[in-house]
């Protein structure tokens, strides 16, 4: 197809396709002949992709058909403004208007209905933030929750079992809610390699929400990265790049290379 018809709005396209199947419009295509129909500079570009492909053997019906299926590609297509929010935190300039990233994470965590994938976040003062996703897990049996978390040795010098034990308990008693029920959590058993040169972190930042919503962050799930610091990300709403993220982890997984916390 001519590129030159992408640059044409719709209502240009729907002018050409009737003037086409009214005969009003014929090839040898001329540029005086289409600027009756569409003004503007774009009708001399228009008129050469429409005689290439009429010399290609496109009747007039098949030259309207395809500015119908563009018309159709364009309709179904989202604008990128409708599928991407920018988010972010930070302080209130004139000129500049914060979409708060905590408010962002407990609307997407209150909203989930399937599933919800965490993965990388350091976590600090999380039960507050926890909570918007503990509640719907509490009443939404079905709802299935994991978390890919990033657990660090540091300067520890335990075992790496101990190390784990002592995450979990402390995700238990002072980052999730009290008494509600737990996600299941994951780790990268690589970060606690007693060899510094062979520790990795799982340093991914991003929330999948039942397979249609992916919010990629630089805050993490601590009170300053939540309220307080300058942090941005991106909330993207698409199926295609949900499915995609899911499938990264559950290929991590199944590999042996990501390892149950919880």
């Amino acid at each position: 197809m001519a590129d030159e018809l992408l640059q044409l709005v719709d209502s240009d396209l729907r002018e050409l396709a009737a003037a086409l199947r009214a005969r009003r419009l014929t090839a040898p295509f001329t540029a005086m002949s289409v600027q009756r129909l569409i003004a503007g500079p774009i009708a001399a570009t228009a008129t050469g992709a429409l005689q290439r492909l009429a010399d290609r053997g496109f009747t007039a019906e098949q030259l309207a058909v395809t500015l119908d299926l563009l018309i159709s590609d364009r309709a179904r297509t989202p604008k990128l403004e409708d599928v991407l929010d920018l988010v972010t935190t930070g302080p209130e300039v004139p000129g500049m208007t914060n979409r708060d990233t905590s408010v962002v994470v407990r609307e997407l965590f209150a909203g989930a209905q399937r599933s919800v994938l965490v993965a990388g976040y350091a976590v600090y003062q999380g039960r507050e933030v926890f909570r918007a996703l503990a509640d719907p897990m509490a009443e939404r049996p079905e709802l299935s929750v994991q978390m890919f978390l990033d657990v660090q040795r540091g300067s520890d010098t335990s075992m790496a079992s101990e190390i784990v034990k002592r995450f979990v308990e402390r995700f238990k008693t002072r980052e999730w809610p009290e008494g509600r029920p737990l996600p299941k959590v994951f780790y990268d058993p690589r970060s606690l390699a007693t060899e510094t040169k062979k520790r990795t972190s799982l340093h991914a930042k991003c929330v999948v929400v039942d397979g249609e919503a992916v919010f990629i962050s630089s805050a993490n799930f601590t009170e300053a990265a939540q309220e307080r610091n300058i942090e941005m990300g991106l909330l993207v709403r698409s199926r295609w790049l949900a499915e995609r993220v899911t499938r990264h982890f559950e290929t991590l997984l199944a590999a042996g290379l990501l390892e149950p916390a919880v």
